[in-house]
């Protein structure tokens, strides 16, 4: 067997090439195509007219837009329940909120909107032919707008961004789905801020809104340090320190992730440039490059452009590597680089005795000598090349 160096120090002299045959290529069998038919059966069949094409195409937007009508009932249903409401007329609850201000109702009214509210309103005290109960802590426009909507499922813009929290608690207290699937809608797209979201989390946990909480540890997690300067999270930290916890072991986890996200890129770039030198010395060595190939070759010289990008980088040191003096492993850093890029490529070869690549049978012997911890750190090296390109086929020399 010759030695290395003398295999390395010119690329194969012999070059099989290989043409293809156009006769050789098949052609598919057509079908045939049918016979038209005569204008006499045509005539003959009882084809009927296609129906006149619409006017207008209408098309229904994927996304509905925000904010959703502010009406789950016909206009009159709402004007008559609205004026049911505003009026007051016959009613025989009365709310008291936290400014001790009244809200006259109807408790039939509210007992049938809200069965969790009827149950409070038949324990409640008769006194002179009203019933009265208190709703404290919250403010008496947010009770009025929450009681409204039990009438007649109706609610103002304005007031559902300015009370939406509000709105949130007591739908959620007071069962009233069809509300608080609105309050959720709204906080989700166009509340959330920096300032507000510790609030907005505290109150979603209580009102079991696992969508919103989401949301809203997402928010955290990407302004952390914003978000940690507010006074809600000062708060939260004092009175919930386990939630406050959580979000810290979020915000640490997510980072984990990111970083191991980007090591994960870096590391498939580098496996990507590997197997791209593998193709670029596999083209050198067999068909040969612009100004590097074979000996039975004739170059194409520099004016034509190269298709492979690792082609130029791997022509200048292959040419180090066969002008260089120590050229052997260890000695000298580039050369040491060629020499794990042959030993790689014989690894990934499938036909050693036919490939034109210089040492590629020389390292297949090689291997059979080494050692097993050497040959799964190879092996684990090449599944992962391979793995850099989405499961590319084995080299060969093709």
């Amino acid at each position: 067997m010759a030695s290395p160096v003398t295999d390395s120090a010119g690329l194969s002299p012999c070059i099989e090439t290989v043409s293809w045959n156009a006769d050789m290529v098949g052609t598919l069998p057509m079908p045939e195509a049918e016979a038209p038919m005569s204008s006499s059966v045509l005539n003959n069949c009882n084809i009927p007219k296609p129906p006149p094409l619409p006017s207008k195409i209408v098309t229904r937007n994927k996304h509905p837009k925000w904010p959703p009508e502010s009406s789950f009932a016909p206009k009159e249903t709402k004007d008559m329940w609205d004026k049911l409401f505003k009026d007051g007329n016959g009613a025989d609850l009365c709310i008291f909120t936290e400014d001790k201000s009244c809200i006259f109702a109807h408790s039939s009214v509210l007992s049938i909107a809200s069965p969790m509210l009827g149950y409070r309103i038949g324990k409640s005290k008769i006194k002179h032919g009203m019933k009265y109960i208190q709703i404290p802590g919250l403010p008496h426009d947010a009770v009025r707008v929450f009681i409204r909507f039990l009438y007649s499922s109706c609610y103002e813009g304005e007031e559902l961004k300015k009370y939406a929290l509000h709105l949130l608690l007591l739908s959620h207290c007071c069962s009233v789905p069809q509300l608080k699937r609105v309050c959720i809608c709204y906080l989700e797209q166009d509340f959330l801020t920096t300032e507000n979201v510790i609030d907005t989390l505290l109150l979603a946990r209580k009102c079991d809104a696992p969508r919103l909480v989401l949301i809203c540890v997402r928010l955290v997690v990407k302004n952390f340090k914003s978000v940690s300067s507010t006074e809600g999270w000062k708060l939260m930290k004092r009175i919930y320190p386990d939630i406050e916890q959580e979000l810290v072991e979020s915000v640490v986890e997510a980072d984990s992730k990111k970083q191991e996200r980007q090591r994960k890129i870096e590391e498939k770039k580098v496996y990507t440039q590997l197997y791209e030198a593998m193709e670029a010395l596999l083209h050198i060595c067999k068909d040969g490059c612009r100004t590097i190939g074979p000996r039975d070759k004739m170059l194409k010289g520099n004016q034509i452009a190269c298709n492979f990008p690792a082609c130029k980088g791997l022509e200048a040191l292959v040419r180090h590597f066969s002008g260089c003096k120590t050229r052997v492993p260890g000695g000298c850093s580039h050369c040491k680089r060629m020499w794990q890029l042959l030993e790689l490529h014989s690894r990934m070869c499938n036909e050693p005795d036919s490939c034109k690549v210089p040492l590629c049978r020389h390292f297949k012997e090689k291997i059979q000598q080494q050692c097993k911890k050497d040959e799964t750190k190879w092996k684990l090296l090449v599944n992962k090349v391979i793995a850099a390109k989405n499961g590319s086929y084995l080299f060969s020399s093709r």
